[in-house]
């Protein structure tokens, strides 16, 4: 039998409520469950945690002039039936609950073996059409980083190393020191 030819609307979708009973770690897109990873290995880690000092510092240097804030690993609720974490996301605005449920500003996915499809085209597309203005993809094995900046609502790959997150909030990141 050719799955590819059982209809969409057939196979079971989710909600966030469904999301919220179970066990592991999981996201949900457009309904659909995707299992996550075990916990990332030691050199996702460190590459995470080199980005999450990088983006704080350059935070902390802007003073007032930003409210922007870095989460690592934390839900972004879309939508009713599409729940993702990203490895590191930047949000410039006040969630109203634990779990961001507008666009942040930047996010980072960090590749792994089983991820690297997911994020070069699911979150790729999703992060594009949800309007994050920065989407990051590292590859740890390669320490390589691609960049995009949003453009008319299209991602445009960028060697800036100039991030602006709100009207009046830029950061500079040098991305080489994460290696």
């Amino acid at each position: 039998m050719n799955h590819a030819s059982i209809p969409v609307e057939w196979l079971p979708q989710y909600t966030y409520k469904d999301y919220e009973k179970w066990e592991g770690d999981w996201e949900l897109i457009h309904g659909f469950p995707y299992a996550m990873s075990p916990a990332p290995q030691r050199r996702h880690q460190f590459v995470g945690g080199q980005f999450v000092t990088l983006a704080n510092n350059a935070l902390a240097k802007q003073k007032n002039a930003c409210s922007c804030e870095v989460l690592y690993e934390s839900d972004w609720i879309i939508s009713d039936t599409t729940v993702v974490r990203p490895d590191v996301m930047i949000i410039c605005d006040t969630p109203a609950s634990d779990f961001v449920r507008t666009p942040p500003a930047l996010i980072l996915e960090i590749f792994s073996a089983s991820t690297r499809l997911k994020d070069r085209n699911v979150k790729f597309k999703l992060y594009e059409e949800n309007g994050v203005r920065f989407y990051l993809m590292a590859d740890a094995e390669l320490n390589k980083m691609e960049v995009f900046r949003l453009k008319n609502n299209r991602y445009e790959e960028t060697n800036s190393s100039a991030f602006q997150l709100t009207d009046s909030c830029e950061i500079t990141l040098d991305l080489k020191r994460i290696w």
